[in-house]
Parts: structure tokens; sequence; C-alpha cells
């Protein structure tokens, strides 16, 4: 793994395959880190012919803490947006977005094909949008165009999003793999070693509950991108799960609405399930058929 800098800060990246190939940029979601693209995702993609690229995002893994905008009060946050007051956030999505638009730059990669999922998908379409020269297919993951009238997450779910992070290492780990089990779908299900090994070494890589807070919060307060997707003109593929929990299907299906001749897949039992097991491995054949045909 590698460092660079980008739109003022360092991210932590890696990369798997040729660097002639055609690049794939990976991004992933909501306090997630570049080891949640599974390693054998990201091998299957580069074998296939694609430069997998995947990072952690600013406040994630081993990239900047933005510890100088201080730890935002959620429940605050929540009661301001309700009462309809304006929310200035730590930062956005779309400075998110243009840190991994940095991050081709110091790699000297002048178009990408690009993948988000969750929050990644929402980076993933603000990128698009403000920078649709420097894309060659979009391919967003049970994400969301922002569009407030979409149905929310389940209150469980959000509940345990917003709960406080545990102090110690167990701890943690046990409160992670409970959001896991809940937003994991029943085609897959969760399975708790490979989770629980994956979440130890995120635990050992970074643990950064504040970083997580302010990431939640660009997501809360993100802008509605229906209008800016309307005028993307990139091959699109949208992917979504009838069993999310999290971020509805509804979300996908608005999201391959608004993007003129975006291909929808809805994966049957499929929740907000992370790149492991057989629904991901035709998730990867998705993707490099969207990518390379």
């Amino acid at each position: 793994m590698s460092k660079i800098n980008a739109n003022n800060i360092q991210i932590e990246y890696e990369t798997f395959g040729n660097p002639s190939s055609p690049p794939l940029l990976l991004i992933i979601g909501l306090g997630g880190q570049l080891i949640f693209w599974d390693e054998s995702f990201c091998r299957k993609l580069a074998e296939a012919g694609l430069y997998v690229i995947r990072f952690d995002n600013r406040d994630a893994g081993l990239s900047t803490k933005m510890d100088q905008m201080g730890t935002p009060d959620l429940m605050d946050v929540i009661g301001k947006l309700l009462a309809g007051q304006k929310v200035a956030p730590p930062y956005t999505i779309e400075d998110m977005a243009a840190d991994a638009v940095g991050l081709l730059d110091g790699l000297g990669i002048e178009k990408a094909h690009i993948c988000g999922m969750s929050m990644g998908g929402m980076i993933a379409q603000a990128l698009a949008i403000g920078y649709p020269r420097r894309v060659l297919s979009l391919t967003s993951i049970y994400s969301t165009t922002g569009n407030p009238a979409l149905p929310r997450p389940k209150p469980e779910v959000m509940g345990l999003l917003l709960s406080p992070l545990p102090n110690g290492r167990e701890p943690a780990i046990e409160f992670n793999l409970n959001i896991f089990r809940a937003i994991t779908g029943p085609r897959l299900g969760l399975n708790e070693k490979w989770a629980r090994n994956l979440m130890g070494v995120a635990y050992d890589r970074n643990f950064c509950p504040q970083g997580e807070a302010r990431q939640l919060v660009a997501i809360m307060t993100q802008a509605d991108r229906r209008t800016g997707l309307r005028g993307l003109k990139v091959p699109t593929l949208v992917i979504h799960g009838d069993a999310d929990p999290l971020v509805p299907m509804e979300a996908g299906k608005d999201t391959a609405e608004a993007v003129p001749g975006a291909r929808l897949k809805i994966i049957d039992g499929m929740g907000h399930d992370l790149p492991h097991g057989e629904i991901w491995a035709q998730i990867a054949n998705d993707i490099i058929a969207h990518t390379l045909s």
C-alpha cells in the first residue's frame, strides 16, 4: 500500500493489475476502509484486465483524519435537519469526490471507470457530475441520488448507526458485527468468521469513530443529485438488493431513472452486503462486462 498527496490531504491506496490496463477506481462506503473491497474481489477484476485502485476515504483507514473539524453531535444535527434548519457539514460528498479525483491526478490517470458502494456510490455520482471528462463509466452499488423523498433506512438499523461505538477492541468488533448482521441480506447471510476477521483487521489498522461521524454528517446533508445525474453521458450500471434495510431498493431505482440509459440490476435477497461470497462474484462479473465490453 502507498500514500499520495491529493486535494491537500494524504490518501492511502493500493493497486492490483497492470497499470497499462483500463483503470477502475473503487470507492468505499461509510466508515469503511480499502480492505472492505475484498482482496479476492479486486484480484478477480484485475485478472479480467482492469487496473484496480482501492483507497481509504478521508477520515478512515490510513488516510488523513480531519480532527481539526471537530466531532459532530449527531443527535443535534438530526434535530436541526428535522426542524428544517441548515446544517454546515465538516465537509461534503463533493469534497470527497475531489479527493478521489486528486488521487487519479497523483497516479497520472486522465480517465477511469468509477465504482462506488453506499456512500462510495454517492461520491462516485458526485465525481461523474463534477468531473465528467474523467469518467469512462459509472457503477453505483446500493447507493442513492440524495432525493429527500426516498424511503428512509429501517429505524432499528439507523439506531445502530447512531449509537456510540464502545471502547476496546472486542466490544468495537462485536458492535460492528451487530451492524453487519442487521444490514446483510437473507440470500447470502453474514459469514461470521470472515466478518469478524475483517472487523479485527480494520480495528487494528485504524479506529476512528469521530471520522465516521463526520462522514455520516456529509451523508445526512448531501445534495439532491438528480438534476446533475440527468446530464450524464457515460455508461452507467446501477446495482441494488431488494432486501436492503439501510438504503432501500427504491433508491437504486431512483438512481437508474435519473441517469439516461442506465442499466438497473436488482438482486433478489441481497441487503447492504460486503463484497464477499457468490453474489459479489456475480457483481464482479457485472462490473467486468460493464467496463470492458
